[in-house]
């Protein structure tokens, strides 16, 4: 579990979690993050000078316990792709 904290108020901790993961990864890499109350999922964008890449976590990824390491592979696999 990322965090306990549901919708718009998960989105600031989110985003610490994942520049918390990408950052030893890449410097120079930014995450942010913001909820989609119509798809209930968090939207992560990944930064990399001009380069962005955007992607959606669920709300059963993000608060369900032992789904943190599925979240961090798919972190870490977009920021290769970026």
């Amino acid at each position: 579990m990322i965090t306990e904290k549901r919708g718009e108020a998960a989105s600031a901790e989110i985003g610490r979690w994942a520049n918390a993961v990408i950052r030893p990864l890449d410097a120079l890499a930014e995450a942010s993050v913001y909820y989609d109350g119509d798809s209930a999922t968090y939207v992560l964008r990944l930064a990399r000078a001009s380069r962005v890449l955007v992607f959606r976590l669920s709300e059963a990824q993000v608060h369900t316990p032992g789904r943190q390491d599925e979240c961090v592979k798919t972190l870490k696999t977009k920021l290769k792709n970026l």
